[in-house]
């Protein structure tokens, strides 16, 4: 959805009764230098921790701010509470071949194309790619990749589908191997760009959260990398429950946000995959959600107005906009009303599970509807997901990174985390 030059008539407290809308504007609303932080280059993190749960953790409640260590999580979080996580899988994307004349080709896949499951597909599967060196390596050329393990010889090749639009046709043997098997044993994890390092076996076991199990992400949800099975037993004593939802993390989660007004940024897609079951939970524990990681807040802010959607049209939507929930008053559902309906629906349409992409840009003004509280990472300086952050706490943003930044915590997705409960 593209809006160009547009504000949000809203305060960073909206009542249940204003009306929030979008209009336009000749200057945009909220800059984009508005989040800007000096973030210096050995203050980001480099590597994860030897022992995960060893990482700070800056407790933010209500305008005060503590510090603890990521183990003590359970006696941090508020009375009650009931923890929702995002268990996507990192899979291996990128694909380092060469052309016969020894030119690098880099393979970042994206999205698959084709309509076939990766893990029902065999021999052939087409995937949208990030093509590095795309020039050079020409339509109707085959490149392949080849190495043996376990004993087992495999051979990757790709080849041009649609080069205008970065679709890539692979092919591989042993035939009885899916895709992503295939590319777990010749791809390499895709650590973030800002670690300016290439990745390394460790990689393959500290960029993927303990609790993964869905392959389909190209980023980690980072938020969840602190949590080991000790913390998981911890919290079962202290009787905080959880659940798990799935979103998978693209690589627009690092976009970063070039243009001057925020609402002239244009929000990557994502998909949702949130089951009936886990959806009745959800409802059950709706006044006491704390969310790991921006990814799973995204997830369950965009479940609210999937189902607020479904209420008002009848129409179940395949994808949220960036935009969506500020167009007019929607406040008129309670999430109760709007989770109730909408497990109703699922159920009279045999359907055991939801799946939807979402756009959502949230951005001060925005109301949450989902979530009582935030475990996340420290962000990039003008990133949609310090955006996110500044949304939840207001302008307590500035103090609270501050405040990191001068206790020597380690920054971005191997950094440490906060708790965030304003």
């Amino acid at each position: 959805m593209q809006i160009a030059s547009v504000f949000i008539e809203a305060s960073l407290a909206i009542p249940e009764t204003n009306v929030i809308t979008i209009k336009p504007d000749s200057t945009g609303y909220l800059s984009t230098e508005d989040f800007a932080y000096s973030l210096p280059e050995e203050r980001i993190a480099k590597f994860s921790l030897a022992q995960r749960d060893q990482s700070k953790i800056l407790v933010y409640r209500k305008g005060a701010i503590e510090h603890r260590n990521f183990n003590q999580l359970p006696e941090l979080l508020p009375p009650g509470s009931f923890l929702v996580f995002n268990n996507t899988k990192v899979i291996p994307a990128r694909l380092l071949f060469h052309r016969s004349t020894g030119a690098r080709i880099e393979l970042f896949i994206l999205n698959q194309y084709d309509t076939s499951a990766p893990e029902l597909q065999h021999n052939q599967s087409v995937w949208t790619c990030m093509v590095g060196n795309k020039k050079k390596w020409r339509e109707g050329e085959k490149i392949e990749l080849k190495t043996t393990d376990n004993g087992v010889d495999y051979q990757l090749t790709a080849s041009w589908f649609d080069k205008e639009k970065d679709l890539v046709l692979f092919t591989w043997t042993p035939s009885n191997k899916m895709f992503l098997e295939v590319i777990s044993v010749m791809g390499l994890m895709p650590i973030p760009p800002y670690l300016n390092r290439e990745a390394e076996q460790s990689d393959n076991e500290n960029y993927q959260t303990v609790y993964a199990k869905i392959n389909g992400a190209v980023a980690a949800p980072t938020a969840g990398l602190h949590f080991t099975e000790a913390v998981f037993e911890e919290l079962a004593k202290a009787g905080i429950g959880s659940a798990e939802l799935t979103l998978h993390v693209g690589l627009g989660t690092f976009k970063p946000m070039k243009t001057g007004s925020l609402t002239e940024h244009e929000m990557h897609g994502e998909k949702v995959v949130i089951s009936l079951e886990i959806l009745k939970i959800i409802q059950l524990n709706i006044n006491n959600l704390i969310v790991v990681g921006t990814t799973s807040l995204r997830a369950l802010e965009s479940l609210f107005w999937v189902g607020f959607s479904l209420l008002e049209t009848g129409i179940l939507p395949n994808c949220i906009e960036q935009f969506e929930p500020y167009k007019e008053n929607k406040s008129s559902f309670k999430p109760e009303e709007v989770l109730e309906n909408l497990e109703l629906y699922m159920k009279q349409n045999g359907q055991d599970k939801i799946e939807f992409e979402t756009r959502i840009f949230i951005m001060p003004g925005y109301q949450f509807r989902m979530i009582k509280g935030l475990i996340t990472n420290f962000h990039q300086p003008k990133s949609t997901l310090l955006v996110l952050v500044s949304a939840l706490v207001g302008e307590d943003w500035k103090p609270i990174y501050t405040e990191a930044l001068d206790n020597n915590y380690r920054f971005l997705s191997y950094g440490d985390s906060s708790l965030l409960v304003p």
